[in-house]
């Protein structure tokens, strides 16, 4: 699942609206999460929710929590993703001036990404 925000807007508070879209998980579910999504309100959201927040803590918090650093590793699978995605030049330049021609694109090379 995923959106489009506006290029200016935090990603934190988009990513907030997507989980509570999932709604709530029977068992504890791994999420693995960007360090801007390390705040107070997305974490607290994401345990509400039955996930269990994997993003290191920043090094300045006062009560930094436990992270599960193994799991923490295989975020970079989805950097990758990102890149592969930016190779294909109608995503990376935006050409497309309609969100639902340009979500319909994404949709395509995440099919093409995974078909090959």
């Amino acid at each position: 699942m995923f959106s489009l925000s506006p290029g200016q807007a935090h990603d934190a508070p988009e990513g907030r609206k997507l989980l509570r879209r999932l709604g709530g998980q029977s068992e504890k579910l791994p999420l693995l999460m960007d360090r801007a999504y390390e705040g107070n309100e997305t974490r607290q959201l994401a345990l509400k929710l039955g996930f269990e927040p994997v993003v290191p803590p920043l090094k300045t918090r006062l009560d930094p929590w436990v992270y599960d650093q193994e799991m923490y590793k295989r975020r970079n699978e989805i950097e990758r993703l990102f890149r592969r995605l930016k190779g294909f030049r109608r995503i990376f330049s935006r050409f497309e001036k309609l969100d639902v021609i340009f979500l319909g694109f994404i949709v395509f090379a995440l099919i093409f990404d995974a078909l090959r």
